[in-house]
């Protein structure tokens, strides 16, 4: 899963009623093969990511 700074991430709930968080990533760590991407979500909030399966990556245009 390949993102670049400016790039958006929404995850998806993993249980019903769940919210959605969307995102952008603002700084890219790791590997090519292990990325930890840097998100800022659209509430303020910081965190470091892990991309899994209900990760979805928006390319910015």
């Amino acid at each position: 899963m390949h993102a670049i700074v400016g790039d958006r991430v929404r995850i998806h709930g993993r249980t019903v009623g769940a919210a959605e968080r969307v995102g952008e990533v603002i700084e890219v760590r790791g590997s090519e093969e292990s990325p930890l991407l840097v998100v800022r979500y659209d509430d303020g909030h910081e965190t470091i990511l892990s991309p899994g399966g209900d990760c979805e990556i928006l390319h910015a245009g």
